[in-house]
């Protein structure tokens, strides 16, 4: 901004009739744009012009010049007011736009806080008449094709926001999506457990989750192992939040989902035998069993450290009893052990053994020394042959365990399947998750509930054929 003094010659009377000459300075102002300065625009950075103009304090003549950043906050709202001004003409125009009212052209004037007035006539032309508060405003078609690109814009950005939050319209006909982050077959699969689950899981008014973000939470955390930090993150809630859900969720899914592992009735289960193992066994085979263990955080307490510390992983397990029937299907689950705890007492001190029916028979690893527990059921149980005081097997112990070891096969595709589809099982779980009351089943123990359960919704491992 640049000072310039005009100077004005005044004539003034005195009393006694003499003509006195005087001059009066006044001071002009030039903004930095080298204009005249409009003294009326108060929003104009270059304005109060007794604020900006004097001398430094050394003499020197101080530099009125306003900050670029005054300039470009002046530019940005400028430009924000011509755009509502815009946006309001074109409004106006499609409001007034009625084939009864176009008939008779008349007058539509837009007023601008900046000493401009747009007018506008609804047959779709330009007011000819000029003045000096009237400039010539964009035409009524460029109007209504902003109007319509900013209508499309506005749309789209709605379908994306849509696209991204998590609910049910989301991902329909996104099975591939639904796979990813639950683990379930599809869509259908997942609304048929949301729907089966959502009566219980009721709401909290201080919690902005659904009920179905809540089960997508759970079934994320599942399935992909995501840190709680995470999955605050992705909900747009708080961490507390995240493991608050989903320790309720959790124990809600347990309570309704462990009837999903169930043991079939004979019937059901010799009328459904694949033909794999009705060549080698019949239809005696009942279930196989086999143990999994789970990595744990290592205990402080000594004694807990030492039931938990696994000989055969190196580490501090949690183990698992886990019966499968020859189609497949988990049919079985023990509580949680201690990593040190053998496959025979597991399988001793557990319900598996009430299960079983006379003539039925169990497979089992070569560790299941557990023969007379079964026969006492009047069962049969067949391992692999052992070397042991032996220099070789015979010819029928090597036939034996080749067929044997053909069906158990199985029971390993199915734990490889578990830990695959739902890899919080395949990484070291807290130590926090072992805790619990006396009545209350563990935290790690509904998880793996959780997750068998879910398996067996999933298609089978095991062919018919």
């Amino acid at each position: 901004m640049v000072n310039v003094c005009v100077v004005y010659d005044c004539h003034n009377r005195s009393s006694q009739g003499v003509v006195k000459r005087s001059f009066h300075a006044i001071p002009a102002i030039i903004t930095t744009q080298g204009k005249p300065l409009d003294l009326y625009n108060q929003s104009h950075p270059d304005w109060a012009p007794s604020l900006k103009l004097g001398l430094a304090r050394s003499g020197e003549e101080k530099a009125n010049t306003c900050s670029p950043t005054s300039l470009e906050r002046y530019s940005r709202a400028l430009e924000r007011q011509h755009k509502r001004i815009k946006y309001s003409a074109a409004e106006t125009l499609l409001e007034l736009a009625d084939p009864v009212l176009t008939a008779s052209p008349s007058d539509v004037t837009i007023p601008c806080s900046t000493s401009k007035t747009y007018t506008f006539r609804l047959m779709g032309k330009l007011d000819p008449r000029s003045t000096d508060q009237q400039t010539e405003g964009p035409s009524v078609d460029q109007i209504r094709e902003d109007h319509q690109n900013l209508t499309t814009e506005n749309l789209d950005l709605r379908k994306k926001l849509q696209e991204q939050d998590i609910t049910p319209e989301s991902l329909k006909d996104k099975d591939e999506k639904v796979k990813y982050f639950t683990g379930l077959p599809g869509y259908l699969s997942l609304m048929a457990l949301f729907n089966f689950l959502d009566p219980h899981i009721s709401g909290n008014g201080r919690n902005i989750l659904t009920n179905f973000q809540k089960l997508f939470l759970v079934l994320m955390k599942l399935r992909l192992d995501l840190s709680v930090q995470d999955l605050a993150y992705r909900f747009g809630v708080s961490a507390s939040t995240v493991s608050r859900t989903f320790n309720r969720v959790i124990h809600i899914m347990y309570v309704r989902m462990k009837d999903l592992i169930m043991w079939p009735d004979r019937e059901q289960l010799r009328s459904t035998m694949p033909m794999e193992f009705r060549k080698n066994f019949g239809l005696k085979v009942a279930v196989i069993i086999d143990c999994f263990e789970i990595f744990i955080e290592r205990p402080s307490n000594l004694l807990a450290r030492a039931e938990t510390w696994s000989n055969y992983k190196h580490h501090n397990t949690i183990k698992f009893l886990i019966g499968v029937t020859p189609q497949g299907v988990v049919s079985f689950l023990s509580p949680g052990w201690g990593g040190r705890t053998s496959d025979k007492q597991i399988t001793e001190n557990c319900d598996l053994l009430q299960h079983l029916l006379p003539g039925d028979l169990v497979l089992a690893d070569r560790g299941f020394d557990i023969a007379e527990s079964v026969g006492l059921k009047c069962a049969e149980v067949k391992i692999p042959a052992f070397t042991k005081g032996k220099k070789q097997l015979s010819a029928l112990e090597v036939e034996q365990t080749r067929k044997i070891a053909h069906v158990r096969i199985h029971v390993e595709r199915v734990i490889g399947l578990v830990r695959n589809k739902y890899t919080i099982l395949k990484g070291t779980l807290p130590i926090d998750y072992l805790q619990s009351d006396h009545e209350e089943v563990p935290l790690v123990d509904k998880i793996v509930t959780v997750c068998c359960a879910l398996t067996n919704l999933c298609d089978s491992v095991v062919p018919f054929n």
